[in-house]
């Protein structure tokens, strides 16, 4: 029934996407400043306890649901639960509207105007950069995006449900990413920072929460993109990247539609939408970076490529999970 939960809940999110401003995410946000106040005492089993209760807690919750509405109401209920999880945890509304407007922007030549939608969607100074940068950085965290709200969702509910957990994997993932970008993001504030021991530990754990889907992201964008390409690109390049898992994803990314990634764009941290820093790269600086993987250099048209490249990796999704479902019906 996975393939029909996540079906309903993209049709839905397309339909109705979650405002950026709800309830829910205000929940998740207050939930995990309680964690941090009452349980980082800045000892690394205190941050590994908080992270376990801030990640773990909602987890278990949305499995006893599943298993309630099972007992209680069925097969029915208890996918209705899913669709409802999903709707909050997995979709493309919840960041491609960035997206849209920046590349609406350069379509239309308003390059102070992409730049100013990049800056407020990444927090970061953007004043500087050349059209092929901003084309560049876009590609890169939109890639990043769909990966942790779309494809990273897409693994470990599918997996888990697989095994009769329910809707439980897309919660422990996206809490996983969740806690670790906004542990680390008030660690930049004034009021009640997370401590070094918290944020070591949230984002060690993110880094292997995320190492399977990311490498199944990279997998699906080969697949689907320019196979060779993409795999010589992965092998040979995903370690300029400062992280692990993100370099697997933009590496393969840059092979499958043949564009030049890399760079100064990640240098910040490992969740830099939540960091604020300075991008002042010439093109000329660009292309001779030695960080940068191989392929054109970013331009418009790699942005129409890139939203191919999801799609046709959702697309990838929906067929795999339609013949397990097909196969388990049969079986």
């Amino acid at each position: 029934m996975s393939f029909f939960a996540i079906l309903f809940a993209l049709l839905l999110e397309q339909v109705r996407p979650l405002a950026r401003h709800n309830p829910i995410h205000a929940g998740l946000r207050a939930w995990a400043r309680w964690v941090s106040r009452n349980f980082d005492a800045g000892k690394p089993h205190h941050g590994w306890v908080a992270w376990t209760l801030a990640v773990m807690l909602p987890a278990l919750a949305s499995l006893a649901v599943h298993w309630g509405l099972i007992a209680l109401l069925g097969w029915p209920a208890a996918v209705l639960w899913s669709v409802a999880v999903l709707y909050v945890t997995l979709g493309f509304r919840q960041f491609s509207h960035h997206f849209t407007a920046i590349r609406d922007a350069l379509d239309s030549g308003d390059e102070p105007r992409a730049r100013e939608l990049l800056a407020q969607w990444q927090q970061v100074d953007a004043s500087e950069l050349p059209r092929s940068e901003i084309v560049r950085h876009v590609i890169e965290y939109s890639v990043l995006a769909a990966h942790r709200h779309v494809f990273g969702v897409l693994a470990w509910f599918s997996v888990l449900a697989a095994f009769g957990f329910g809707p439980a994997g897309a919660v422990f993932y996206r809490m996983a990413e969740f806690v670790a970008r906004y542990w680390n993001y008030r660690s930049r504030t004034q009021t009640q920072p997370a401590s070094a021991a918290l944020q070591s530990a949230a984002a060690s754990a993110w880094h292997v929460v995320d190492w399977l889907p990311a490498r199944t992201t990279a997998l699906a964008f080969a697949v689907v993109g320019s196979f060779e390409e993409a795999i010589d690109c992965w092998r040979n390049y995903a370690q300029r990247f400062p992280n692990d898992n993100d370099g697997v994803i933009l590496a393969a990314t840059s092979g499958a539609v043949n564009v030049r990634l890399g760079g100064e764009a990640l240098k910040s941290s490992t969740f830099a939408p939540n960091t604020s820093q300075s991008f002042r790269s010439t093109g000329a600086e660009a292309m001779d970076d030695t960080e940068s993987t191989p392929g054109r250099e970013a331009e418009v048209g790699h942005l129409r490529s890139i939203v191919g490249l999801v799609w046709r990796s959702v697309v990838l999704w929906m067929v795999l999970l339609a013949l397990l479902t097909v196969a388990r019906l049969l079986g």
